[in-house]
């Protein structure tokens, strides 16, 4: 059934197996094609399934996460709107009152949502939100968290919400590496993107120079080890870096820090936040001056030293196709850049053209 649900949706994806639990192929978002595989659970519930991406989808789903967490709250209406019976009320509020009214910091009138905060070992705050159905404590509450991992509840009949919340306290350790990992970077770093990073979050993308960037993809279940990283700039300027990471990725050592391990192996030192502003490695599309366009920010750079003037895709893509001299390859096309005139390169996605 998921299967079949997931072809309709999306036609362009194939099976991988006997069983129907892998499906990979192509989604189109914001005009582009990306490579995309998803892996569904032993149970086949698609709300389980786990989605294998590029780190540049990633960043463009994860400013939908927040309109698919509203979807999915709202599933199952009728049971919504089904008045609970007497039972569910007096479970409800000894759990509550059993777990510390401290903890909450937030019930609806219907006391059908309840939002428990907590602290974990590094004292950071953090919220749950628990949406209750009626036939609560026999059902699970479903379950929202600010996680970069799937939290999975366990859950008998006989739980309750301190169940929950310390499975929750136990997540929030399991965890705190990736935020100590996290938080050092954007304290220490000037991070590009994301602007407001939450504790989902598994990208960052650090400035190292004008114009110059790396973007970091952390596992959260394991912090300390080297990180996927995919440079941004000028090739002049990527190339060397890339020779530096590929030479000394054996000096990379899962107990120092991973900001001080990025440092040693790319043999940099980041950018000062006392020394510089975040203005200061501006990257505006030397186009549109701007530096978002439809959820995209720069990522072409001309390789010329003395440029290196940044550029959206789609604006270069439109600026060289309006220039006779302009010649087209499949997908690359061969132009000048429209700031020193020296030559310049583009490979967009087939989708595009």
């Amino acid at each position: 059934m998921a299967g079949r649900l997931l072809l309709r949706v999306c036609p362009l994806l194939l099976r991988q197996d006997l069983q129907g639990s892998a499906y990979e192929g192509f989604v189109t978002a914001q005009g582009r094609d990306f490579h995309i595989r998803i892996l569904l659970p032993s149970d086949f519930q698609l709300k389980n399934a786990r989605i294998q991406c590029s780190w540049q989808l990633k960043r463009l789903l994860h400013g939908y996460r927040q309109i698919l967490k509203q979807e999915v709250a709202l599933k199952n209406t009728e049971d919504l709107h089904t008045p609970p019976p007497p039972e569910y009320y007096s479970h409800l509020i000894r759990d509550i009152e059993t777990l510390g009214w401290n903890k909450i910091v937030y019930v609806d009138t219907g006391l059908s949502s309840v939002k428990l905060k907590a602290e974990d070992s590094r004292g950071r705050q953090h919220l749950i939100t628990l949406k209750l159905n009626a036939k609560y404590p026999a059902e699970p509450p479903d379950c929202f968290v600010d996680f970069p991992v799937q939290f999975a509840v366990s859950w008998i009949p006989q739980s309750s919400l301190i169940d929950i919340y310390n499975q929750f306290l136990a997540a929030l350790e399991s965890l705190k590496e990736f935020w100590d990992a996290m938080d050092e970077i954007d304290e220490k770093t000037w991070v590009l993107e994301p602007e407001n990073p939450t504790r989902s979050a598994t990208m960052r993308r650090i400035a190292i120079g004008n114009n110059v960037s790396i973007n970091l993809e952390v596992d959260p279940r394991h912090p300390a080890m080297l990180p996927e990283c995919f440079f941004l700039g000028a090739d002049h300027v990527v190339n060397p870096l890339k020779i530096k990471l590929n030479n000394n990725m054996h000096l990379w050592n899962p107990e120092v820090r991973l900001l001080q391990n990025l440092k040693e192996v790319l043999e940099i030192e980041f950018p000062s936040r006392v020394v510089l502003e975040k203005s200061d490695f501006s990257m505006d599309c030397g186009i549109c001056y701007a530096y978002r366009l439809d959820g995209t920010v720069p990522d072409q750079v001309c390789d010329d030293p003395h440029c290196g003037q940044p550029f959206h895709q789609a604006c270069l893509y439109e600026w060289l196709q309006s220039l006779p001299s302009s010649r087209q390859s499949f997908n690359v096309v061969f132009g000048k850049c429209p700031y020193c005139n020296k030559p310049i390169t583009l490979k967009m996605s087939m989708k595009k053209l």
